[in-house]
Protein backbone atom coordinates (compact mmCIF):
# COMPACT_ATOMS: atom_id res chain seq x y z
CA UNK A 1 0.00 0.00 0.00
CA UNK A 2 1.25 3.38 -1.09
CA UNK A 3 0.05 6.74 0.57
CA UNK A 4 -3.66 4.72 1.20
CA UNK A 5 -3.63 3.30 -2.23
CA UNK A 6 -4.33 -0.27 -3.31
CA UNK A 7 -2.24 -2.00 -5.93
CA UNK A 8 -4.73 -2.49 -7.88
CA UNK A 9 -5.54 1.71 -7.76
CA UNK A 10 -1.47 2.50 -8.63
CA UNK A 11 -1.72 0.31 -11.51
CA UNK A 12 -4.07 2.49 -13.02
CA UNK A 13 -2.00 5.59 -12.59
CA UNK A 14 0.16 7.46 -15.47
CA UNK A 15 3.98 7.02 -15.43
CA UNK A 16 3.99 11.00 -14.57
CA UNK A 17 0.90 10.48 -11.70
CA UNK A 18 3.37 7.26 -9.94
CA UNK A 19 6.30 9.56 -10.33
CA UNK A 20 4.83 12.61 -8.30
CA UNK A 21 3.80 10.15 -6.21
CA UNK A 22 6.99 8.32 -5.46
CA UNK A 23 8.39 12.19 -4.98
CA UNK A 24 6.43 12.97 -2.37
CA UNK A 25 6.90 9.52 -0.60
CA UNK A 26 10.55 9.73 -1.05
CA UNK A 27 10.43 13.75 0.09
CA UNK A 28 8.78 12.80 3.58
CA UNK A 29 12.35 10.73 4.54
CA UNK A 30 14.66 13.66 3.45
CA UNK A 31 16.48 16.72 4.83
CA UNK A 32 16.12 14.64 8.26
CA UNK A 33 20.43 15.58 9.93
CA UNK A 34 21.19 11.44 11.08
CA UNK A 35 22.06 12.10 14.60
CA UNK A 36 22.32 8.80 15.07
CA UNK A 37 25.23 8.25 12.11
CA UNK A 38 27.20 10.96 13.70
CA UNK A 39 27.10 9.46 17.21
CA UNK A 40 27.64 6.17 15.31
CA UNK A 41 30.89 7.77 13.49
CA UNK A 42 32.42 9.06 15.53
CA UNK A 43 31.87 7.16 18.63
CA UNK A 44 33.50 3.86 16.91
CA UNK A 45 36.53 5.78 16.16
CA UNK A 46 37.18 6.46 19.37
CA UNK A 47 36.75 2.12 20.71
CA UNK A 48 38.94 1.17 17.60
CA UNK A 49 41.52 4.05 18.79
CA UNK A 50 40.99 2.98 22.49
CA UNK A 51 41.73 -0.61 21.95
CA UNK A 52 45.14 0.21 20.79
CA UNK A 53 46.29 1.45 24.63
CA UNK A 54 44.13 -1.05 25.92
CA UNK A 55 45.95 -3.58 24.56
CA UNK A 56 49.62 -2.67 24.62
CA UNK A 57 49.39 -1.56 27.90
CA UNK A 58 47.70 -5.01 28.91
CA UNK A 59 44.48 -4.02 30.10
CA UNK A 60 42.62 -6.17 27.97
CA UNK A 61 43.45 -9.03 26.13
CA UNK A 62 44.12 -9.07 22.17
CA UNK A 63 41.86 -12.36 21.99
CA UNK A 64 38.87 -10.35 23.19
CA UNK A 65 40.24 -6.96 21.60
CA UNK A 66 40.20 -8.70 17.95
CA UNK A 67 36.85 -9.21 17.73
CA UNK A 68 36.01 -6.19 19.00
CA UNK A 69 38.24 -4.19 16.40
CA UNK A 70 36.61 -6.25 13.39
CA UNK A 71 33.34 -5.21 14.28
CA UNK A 72 34.57 -1.36 14.61
CA UNK A 73 36.51 -1.52 11.12
CA UNK A 74 33.51 -3.25 9.98
CA UNK A 75 31.23 -0.57 11.18
CA UNK A 76 33.56 2.57 10.00
CA UNK A 77 32.15 2.94 6.18
CA UNK A 78 28.97 3.90 6.54
CA UNK A 79 28.79 6.63 8.58
CA UNK A 80 31.36 7.96 5.95
CA UNK A 81 28.98 7.16 3.43
CA UNK A 82 26.41 9.23 4.98
CA UNK A 83 28.47 12.13 4.57
CA UNK A 84 29.81 11.35 1.16
CA UNK A 85 26.41 11.93 -0.02
CA UNK A 86 25.93 15.22 2.59
CA UNK A 87 22.87 13.25 4.04
CA UNK A 88 24.38 14.98 7.52
CA UNK A 89 24.48 18.15 6.17
CA UNK A 90 24.69 20.03 2.60
CA UNK A 91 27.44 22.88 1.34
CA UNK A 92 26.30 26.01 2.43
CA UNK A 93 24.48 24.89 5.69
CA UNK A 94 25.93 25.57 9.39
CA UNK A 95 26.36 22.46 10.06
CA UNK A 96 28.78 21.26 6.92
CA UNK A 97 31.89 21.18 9.11
CA UNK A 98 30.44 18.03 11.11
CA UNK A 99 29.29 16.42 7.27
CA UNK A 100 33.14 16.59 6.42
CA UNK A 101 34.21 15.98 10.13
CA UNK A 102 32.35 12.20 10.38
CA UNK A 103 33.40 11.81 6.84
CA UNK A 104 37.12 12.24 7.33
CA UNK A 105 37.58 10.80 10.71
CA UNK A 106 34.53 7.80 10.54
CA UNK A 107 37.00 5.74 7.72
CA UNK A 108 40.36 6.07 10.04
CA UNK A 109 39.68 2.42 10.89
CA UNK A 110 38.98 1.48 7.23
CA UNK A 111 42.39 3.00 6.11
CA UNK A 112 40.66 4.89 3.22
CA UNK A 113 40.61 8.52 2.26
CA UNK A 114 37.39 10.21 2.66
CA UNK A 115 37.91 12.49 -0.90
CA UNK A 116 38.75 9.09 -2.61
CA UNK A 117 36.07 7.22 -1.35
CA UNK A 118 33.22 9.97 -2.26
CA UNK A 119 34.80 10.99 -5.60
CA UNK A 120 34.94 6.92 -7.12
CA UNK A 121 31.33 6.36 -5.31
CA UNK A 122 29.43 9.35 -6.98
CA UNK A 123 30.61 7.92 -10.29
CA UNK A 124 29.33 4.29 -9.00
CA UNK A 125 26.26 6.11 -8.73
CA UNK A 126 26.54 7.74 -12.63
CA UNK A 127 27.20 4.56 -13.83
CA UNK A 128 26.20 1.70 -12.02
CA UNK A 129 26.55 -1.22 -13.29
CA UNK A 130 28.21 -0.19 -16.70
CA UNK A 131 31.06 -2.52 -16.76
CA UNK A 132 33.43 0.47 -18.48
CA UNK A 133 32.43 2.94 -15.91
CA UNK A 134 31.46 1.97 -12.59
CA UNK A 135 34.66 1.57 -10.49
CA UNK A 136 32.28 -1.42 -8.51
CA UNK A 137 31.59 -3.03 -11.28
CA UNK A 138 34.48 -5.96 -11.22
CA UNK A 139 33.31 -6.95 -7.93
CA UNK A 140 30.14 -8.33 -9.66
CA UNK A 141 30.14 -12.11 -9.52
CA UNK A 142 28.21 -15.45 -10.30
CA UNK A 143 27.74 -16.88 -6.67
CA UNK A 144 29.24 -16.17 -3.10
CA UNK A 145 31.88 -18.46 -3.45
CA UNK A 146 33.37 -16.61 -6.84
CA UNK A 147 32.44 -12.96 -5.44
CA UNK A 148 34.62 -13.93 -2.43
CA UNK A 149 37.48 -15.16 -4.90
CA UNK A 150 37.22 -11.98 -6.79
CA UNK A 151 37.30 -9.63 -3.33
CA UNK A 152 40.76 -11.31 -2.50
CA UNK A 153 42.32 -10.89 -6.20
CA UNK A 154 40.95 -7.15 -6.48
CA UNK A 155 42.73 -6.10 -3.71
CA UNK A 156 45.94 -7.30 -4.70
CA UNK A 157 48.47 -5.13 -6.35
CA UNK A 158 47.19 -3.69 -9.70
CA UNK A 159 43.74 -6.05 -9.27
CA UNK A 160 40.98 -4.66 -11.35
CA UNK A 161 39.57 -1.94 -8.21
CA UNK A 162 42.89 -0.16 -8.44
CA UNK A 163 42.90 0.00 -11.72
CA UNK A 164 39.16 0.88 -11.73
CA UNK A 165 38.94 3.64 -9.13
CA UNK A 166 42.84 5.35 -10.26
CA UNK A 167 40.90 5.76 -13.47
CA UNK A 168 37.60 6.91 -12.22
CA UNK A 169 39.72 9.68 -10.70
CA UNK A 170 40.97 10.69 -13.78
CA UNK A 171 38.25 10.29 -15.63
CA UNK A 172 36.38 12.72 -13.35
CA UNK A 173 39.81 15.66 -12.89
CA UNK A 174 40.86 14.42 -9.58
CA UNK A 175 43.47 12.43 -10.24
CA UNK A 176 45.16 14.54 -7.38
CA UNK A 177 43.38 12.33 -5.18
CA UNK A 178 45.58 9.32 -5.81
CA UNK A 179 47.98 11.16 -3.15
CA UNK A 180 45.57 10.84 -0.54
CA UNK A 181 45.03 7.45 -0.98
CA UNK A 182 49.06 6.95 -1.29
CA UNK A 183 49.08 9.18 1.96
CA UNK A 184 46.97 6.74 4.25
CA UNK A 185 48.82 3.63 2.60
CA UNK A 186 51.85 4.28 3.85
CA UNK A 187 50.58 5.48 6.97
CA UNK A 188 48.71 2.09 7.72
CA UNK A 189 52.02 0.50 5.92
CA UNK A 190 54.34 2.67 8.45
CA UNK A 191 52.25 1.76 11.90
CA UNK A 192 52.38 -1.94 10.98
CA UNK A 193 55.77 -1.87 10.12
CA UNK A 194 56.72 0.01 13.31
CA UNK A 195 54.83 -1.99 15.71
CA UNK A 196 56.75 -4.88 14.59
CA UNK A 197 59.92 -3.34 14.74
CA UNK A 198 59.25 -2.85 18.02
CA UNK A 199 57.86 -6.48 18.73
CA UNK A 200 54.21 -5.82 18.03
CA UNK A 201 53.61 -7.68 15.04
CA UNK A 202 50.83 -10.19 16.49
CA UNK A 203 49.01 -6.71 17.79
CA UNK A 204 49.18 -4.80 14.84
CA UNK A 205 48.07 -7.83 12.70
CA UNK A 206 44.87 -8.08 14.99
CA UNK A 207 43.91 -4.47 15.91
CA UNK A 208 44.23 -3.42 12.09
CA UNK A 209 45.37 -5.50 9.21
CA UNK A 210 43.37 -8.32 9.53
CA UNK A 211 40.45 -6.60 10.61
CA UNK A 212 40.55 -4.41 7.77
CA UNK A 213 40.49 -7.52 5.03
CA UNK A 214 38.09 -9.22 6.91
CA UNK A 215 35.62 -6.33 7.01
CA UNK A 216 36.60 -4.93 3.78
CA UNK A 217 35.14 -8.51 2.61
CA UNK A 218 32.20 -7.93 4.34
CA UNK A 219 31.67 -4.30 3.32
CA UNK A 220 32.11 -5.80 0.08
CA UNK A 221 29.54 -8.00 0.22
CA UNK A 222 27.07 -5.93 1.81
CA UNK A 223 27.24 -3.03 -0.23
CA UNK A 224 28.36 -3.59 -3.44
CA UNK A 225 28.07 -7.62 -4.57
CA UNK A 226 24.77 -8.43 -3.03
CA UNK A 227 22.34 -5.48 -3.60
CA UNK A 228 23.39 -5.22 -7.22
CA UNK A 229 23.94 -8.83 -8.22
CA UNK A 230 24.15 -9.71 -11.06
CA UNK A 231 24.84 -6.41 -11.75
CA UNK A 232 23.15 -6.44 -15.73
CA UNK A 233 20.57 -3.81 -15.67
CA UNK A 234 21.34 0.01 -16.19
CA UNK A 235 18.63 1.70 -15.96
CA UNK A 236 17.04 3.40 -13.31
CA UNK A 237 14.59 1.32 -11.58
CA UNK A 238 16.81 -2.06 -12.38
CA UNK A 239 20.22 -0.92 -10.52
CA UNK A 240 19.86 -2.66 -7.29
CA UNK A 241 17.06 -5.23 -6.05
CA UNK A 242 15.42 -5.90 -2.72
CA UNK A 243 16.37 -9.00 -0.87
CA UNK A 244 16.01 -10.22 2.55
CA UNK A 245 19.49 -11.60 4.20
CA UNK A 246 19.53 -14.33 6.40
CA UNK A 247 21.36 -11.71 8.46
CA UNK A 248 18.67 -9.68 9.08
CA UNK A 249 18.57 -6.13 8.21
CA UNK A 250 21.14 -4.66 10.75
CA UNK A 251 23.43 -7.45 10.06
CA UNK A 252 23.39 -6.77 6.12
CA UNK A 253 24.54 -3.15 7.13
CA UNK A 254 20.61 -1.93 5.54
CA UNK A 255 21.45 -2.78 2.15
CA UNK A 256 17.86 -4.99 2.08
CA UNK A 257 16.39 -1.91 0.73
CA UNK A 258 19.29 -0.36 -1.39
CA UNK A 259 16.85 0.72 -4.20
CA UNK A 260 15.57 3.49 -2.20
CA UNK A 261 19.06 4.39 -1.89
CA UNK A 262 20.06 4.34 -5.34
CA UNK A 263 16.63 6.58 -6.41
CA UNK A 264 17.34 8.87 -3.76
CA UNK A 265 20.31 9.05 -2.15
CA UNK A 266 19.74 11.84 0.06
CA UNK A 267 17.50 9.75 2.12
CA UNK A 268 19.71 8.51 5.51
CA UNK A 269 20.14 4.82 6.10
CA UNK A 270 18.13 4.67 8.79
CA UNK A 271 15.20 5.62 6.85
CA UNK A 272 15.21 3.65 3.72
CA UNK A 273 13.19 0.38 5.27
CA UNK A 274 10.71 3.15 5.87
CA UNK A 275 10.22 4.51 2.67
CA UNK A 276 10.85 0.79 0.85
CA UNK A 277 7.91 -0.40 2.50
CA UNK A 278 6.09 2.15 1.36
CA UNK A 279 6.67 2.82 -2.19
CA UNK A 280 6.61 -0.98 -2.89
CA UNK A 281 4.39 -1.08 -4.90
CA UNK A 282 5.61 1.49 -6.91
CA UNK A 283 8.73 0.26 -7.15
CA UNK A 284 7.94 -2.99 -8.23
CA UNK A 285 5.15 -1.50 -11.02
CA UNK A 286 7.89 0.46 -12.36
CA UNK A 287 10.20 -2.59 -13.27
CA UNK A 288 12.88 -2.82 -10.00
CA UNK A 289 13.34 -6.35 -8.46
CA UNK A 290 11.92 -6.45 -5.08
CA UNK A 291 12.88 -10.06 -4.64
CA UNK A 292 11.51 -11.58 -1.69
CA UNK A 293 9.80 -8.77 -0.86
CA UNK A 294 7.30 -9.23 -3.32
CA UNK A 295 5.26 -12.02 -1.36
CA UNK A 296 4.42 -8.98 1.13
CA UNK A 297 6.36 -9.93 4.14
CA UNK A 298 7.82 -7.44 6.54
Amino acid sequence: MSEALSRTELETLSGPELDALERKIAGKYMHRIPWGAVAWGLGNLTVWLSLWPLVLLEILPIAWAFPIAVLTVALSYLPSHEAQHSIIAREGHPLRWLNELVGHLSVIPFAQPYRVLKATHMEHHAHTNNPELDPDYAVHAKDNWDFLKNSILRRQPGGAAQQAYGAALERVGKGNLLLDALAYNFVFLAVLCAMAWTGHAIEAALLWWLPKHIAQTYIQYYLSWAPHHPGIRQERYGQTRGFMSKAGNLLSMGMQYHIVHHLYPRIPLSSTPAAFHEMKDILEIRGCDIGQWADGSR
